[in-house]
């Protein structure tokens, strides 16, 4: 597996997506971990101890998970790959792409952002800073996932420790407006409780942002599907087994336990298993 020459943010808006959740996370879990789990669990009792390991588990798999994907190259490999020789029906699904000059392999797609052909392109994510395509589409949908799963667990108890722990200071009206237009943090209020409501507004911005891409790409991976396919008639639509299967793996059902978990691709990203060939 390749890894990308350059995987930093080539954009302003992708660096500045990739520093919510590359930069800002570590300290909210940091901020999680001294400041807010110490006022609801007894340290040392069972529950934050099972919490603390449970957010170190969930942190392990959305920066991980977010790191495979920056780094794992899924460009087409033109110097190493072979095109199929003229009258070969394989041929007949390369097609050219006029930036590269080169021929492509079925769904593959340019990225202008990355500046090269994508296998199996499905988008370009802003907060990894990358295309995501056929060998790390398995990270972006368990980045994705753990983000969500982690959203939803800080957000339960960051709303305790604010609403109920801490009611006299944030159950006002002012702290709905701050939430609303976070501009006011900075001439309103003392720096603590603000730095608190701005973790909240990330968490949320965090759960948001998961249950969008998750509503969005759970659907095209059940159907076999990427972005562009989506709503199209198409060929790869191999059964929901195989479909996942070929998102995650051959041990898909152990991925989501670490990003570290090797999980061979049924297709190698230049010919796939369509209907056509299954019927034949």
């Amino acid at each position: 597996m390749k890894v990308r020459r350059n995987p930093l943010p080539r954009r302003l808006v992708d660096a500045l997506c990739y520093l919510v959740i590359g930069v800002f996370l570590p300290i909210v879990f940091i901020f999680e971990i001294i400041v807010v789990l110490p006022a609801i669990h007894e340290p040392g009792s069972f529950l934050h101890t099972f919490t603390f390991f449970m957010a170190m588990f969930l942190l392990f798999n959305i920066k991980a998970n977010m790191i495979a994907c920056m780094l794992i190259d899924t460009s087409v490999d033109h110097e190493r790959t072979a095109t199929p020789p003229d009258g070969a029906v394989e041929r007949l699904q390369w097609r050219h792409c006029t930036t590269c000059d080169r021929l492509a392999p079925p769904r593959s797609w340019h990225c202008k952002v990355c500046g090269v052909c994508i296998l199996k392109r499905d988008h370009h994510c802003l907060f990894t800073a990358c295309c995501i395509g056929h060998h790390n589409h398995r990270y972006f949908m368990c980045f994705t996932f753990y983000l969500f799963v982690g959203s939803v667990y800080a957000l339960a108890y960051n709303s305790y420790y604010m609403w109920v722990l801490n009611a006299a200071i944030y159950c006002k009206w002012l702290t709905v407006i701050k939430l609303i237009c976070p501009m006011f943090m900075l001439v309103i209020g003392n720096f603590w409780s603000n730095l608190q409501l701005l973790f909240y507004s990330l968490n949320i911005l965090a759960l948001l942002y998961s249950i969008t891409i998750l509503i969005f790409h759970v659907p095209i991976v059940l159907r076999g599907e990427v972005c562009a396919e989506q709503g199209k008639d198409h060929k790869y639509n191999n059964g929901l087994f195989r479909n996942l299967r070929s998102v995650f793996g051959k041990r898909m059902h152990l991925v989501w336990l670490s990003p570290l978990v090797k999980s061979e691709l049924p297709d190698d990203g230049y010919s796939w298993n369509t209907q056509t060939k299954k019927s034949n």
